[in-house]
C-alpha cells in the first residue's frame, strides 16, 4: 500500500490548521492593545499618618498641647480624635504637624485659593497716542476716551510719538502729557511721569479706587 499520497494530505491539513490557529492568536493579541492612558493615581500634597517618615514631630494647633512628640505618640493622639496627623512644614526640624480632618483641610485650602484667584484681576492697559502738535479738538476727543478707560478700571498709557525731525518739539510733548495728567486727576493718578523712550514720550496713569 502506497502511504505517500495519504501522508501528504495529512501534512497539508496539519499545516493549514496550525496556520489558522496562529492567525487567530495574532488577532487576539492585537485586540488586547489599547491607546487609553494608564490610570494616574494622584498623591496627596502632604505626608499624612504612616507616610510621615520623621521619628519626632512638633505638634501645633488648638486641639493638642503644643510640643515635640514621638511619631508613635502623635499618631496615637490623632487616632484617639478620629482625625489625621498632617505634616504641614516638612523642612522644619523636627517637622511641624497638625491633627485635623485632612479631606476638610484640602477642601478649605482649595476654596481659599479659588477665592484669591477670583479677586486677582488682570491689569488692562489702554493706549492713547498724541502728536507733539496735537490740536485742541483732537486733544479733547482723546481725553474723553482716556476718561472712559480710567472709569472702566483700565490703566492708561499716554504717549507722544515724535516722527522724524519732530523730536525738536519734545518740550511740547512733555507739557501736553502733564496737561492730560492734570485734566484726568479726578479719575486717576500718575504712576510714571513723562519719560522719553526712543521716539516716544510715555506716561502711565492708574485708575483711582472706587
Amino acid at each position: 500500500m502506497n502511504l505517500l499520497p495519504w501522508l501528504k494530505v495529512k501534512l497539508i491539513r496539519v499545516f493549514q490548521f496550525s496556520k489558522f490557529n496562529l492567525k487567530i492568536g495574532i488577532i487576539g493579541i492585537r485586540r488586547r492593545r489599547t491607546n487609553r492612558p494608564g490610570r494616574i493615581i494622584k498623591e496627596n500634597p502632604h505626608r499624612i499618618n504612616e507616610k510621615i517618615t520623621s521619628h519626632e514631630v512638633r505638634l501645633v494647633g488648638d486641639n493638642v498641647e503644643v510640643g515635640v512628640y514621638k511619631l508613635i505618640q502623635a499618631l496615637s493622639l490623632a487616632k484617639d480624635q478620629g482625625l489625621d496627623l498632617v505634616e504641614i512644614s516638612p523642612k522644619a526640624v523636627p517637622p511641624v504637624c497638625k491633627i485635623l480632618e485632612y479631606k476638610k483641610f484640602l477642601y478649605e485650602q482649595k476654596k481659599r485659593e479659588k477665592s484669591l484667584k477670583s479677586k486677582t484681576s488682570k491689569v488692562v492697559v489702554k493706549e492713547i497716542r498724541f502728536g507733539p502738535q496735537t490740536d485742541d479738538h483732537d486733544y479733547e476727543f482723546k481725553k474723553k476716551h482716556a476718561e472712559k478707560f480710567l472709569k472702566d478700571g483700565a490703566k492708561l498709557k499716554a504717549f507722544v510719538f515724535f516722527k522724524g525731525r519732530s523730536i525738536i518739539f519734545k518740550e511740547q510733548g512733555h507739557i501736553l502729557l502733564l496737561k492730560l495728567a492734570q485734566d484726568l486727576e479726578e479719575f486717576g493718578k500718575v504712576e510714571q511721569l513723562p519719560e522719553l523712550e526712543g521716539k516716544r514720550m510715555i506716561m502711565f496713569i492708574t485708575p483711582k479706587k472706587k
